[in-house]
C-alpha cells in the first residue's frame, strides 16, 4: 500500500508554526495553568555544571577569534600597502607613455 505524501506549502508551514507558538504559550502562561499567583509558580532548577563549561569554551574561542582577528588585519594591511605601490607604479607609467 503506497503511502501518499502531503507537500508541504509555506501557507501549511506558517498554520503549523502559529498553531505550535500559541500552544507553548498557553502551556508557559500561569494564568492559562489556572495559577492566579505567579510567585507560586516553582522553577525548575538545573545545576550550573555544563552551562559553566560552555561559558568558558566561548570566553576561550572568543580570544582565539581575536588573535586571528590581529593577523588578518596585518596580512590586510600589506595587501592594502602592496596595491597602493602597484597603483603608482601604473600610473607613473601611464604617465610615460
Amino acid at each position: 500500500m503506497a503511502r501518499r505524501t502531503r507537500r508541504l506549502t509555506p501557507r501549511m508551514l506558517r498554520r503549523l508554526v502559529l498553531e505550535e507558538k500559541a500552544r507553548m504559550i498557553r502551556e508557559s502562561d500561569p494564568i492559562e495553568a489556572g495559577i492566579s499567583d505567579p510567585s507560586k509558580v516553582d522553577a525548575e532548577e538545573v545545576d550550573a555544571g555544563d552551562e559553566a563549561d560552555t561559558l568558558a569554551k566561548d570566553i576561550d574561542i572568543m580570544a582565539v577569534l581575536k588573535i586571528e582577528e590581529t593577523k588578518l588585519k596585518r596580512k590586510l594591511r600589506k595587501v592594502n600597502e602592496a596595491k597602493k605601490k602597484l597603483r603608482g607604479r601604473i600610473v607613473r607609467s601611464a604617465r610615460r607613455r
